[in-house]
């Protein structure tokens, strides 16, 4: 059986014992990206979703790790109001496990908390942020799952949250969608 000429624009693998074909050098892994979207960029804008009212509680201070000074803050309740969506705090197991550089000005946000709509659906939450431990005003990236149907258009998006706490342990953030676009 004859052997077909090799195209100039092909790899050949068949020196090696493993590999016995040929792969296209203009292969679409290959081809370069025109430069039109080389230069592709994007804009988010940040519309508003409602608020978000936590009453903190009890903190329990790990201590010092590899990490920083680990503290475990208790999310005694959760209020949440949209024009989508109200919900609250559906068990007990919201909390922030926070972590504090070591000069103590920057705390590292790490909460997870289920939610429960006013129409009975659950919602899972989780974030994190920064803190500025100094002036109690926090910004937070939520991400949001449900098996809900009627709230299945969280799980696609992105949110932020622009809280601040008060001297009485209200945690108020203002929530927004991040809407992405073409620029």
């Amino acid at each position: 059986m004859s052997q077909l000429p090799r195209p100039a624009s092909s790899i050949d693998f068949d020196s090696h014992p493993s590999h016995h074909r040929r792969v296209p050098i203009h292969s679409p892994l290959m081809t370069p990206i025109r430069e039109q979207e080389q230069h592709m960029r994007a804009n988010a804008e940040l519309v508003p979703m409602g608020t978000i009212t936590a009453q903190l509680g009890q903190r329990i201070e790990v201590g010092d790790g590899p990490k920083g000074t680990r503290l475990l803050v208790d999310v005694t309740s959760v209020e949440v109001e949209s024009d989508r969506l109200r919900a609250s705090l559906a068990a007990t197991d919201a909390a922030d496990w926070l972590t504090v550089g070591s000069d103590g000005s920057i705390g590292c946000v790490d909460v997870r908390l289920t939610l429960k709509t006013d129409d009975g659906a659950y919602i899972y939450v989780e974030y994190g942020g920064r803190a500025d431990m100094a002036s109690g005003l926090i910004v937070t990236a939520p991400t949001f799952q449900t098996g809900d149907e009627r709230y299945a258009w969280l799980n696609r998006i992105q949110a932020v949250g622009a809280g601040a706490l008060g001297e009485d342990g209200v945690l108020t953030y203002s929530l927004y969608e991040v809407v992405l676009s073409a620029a």
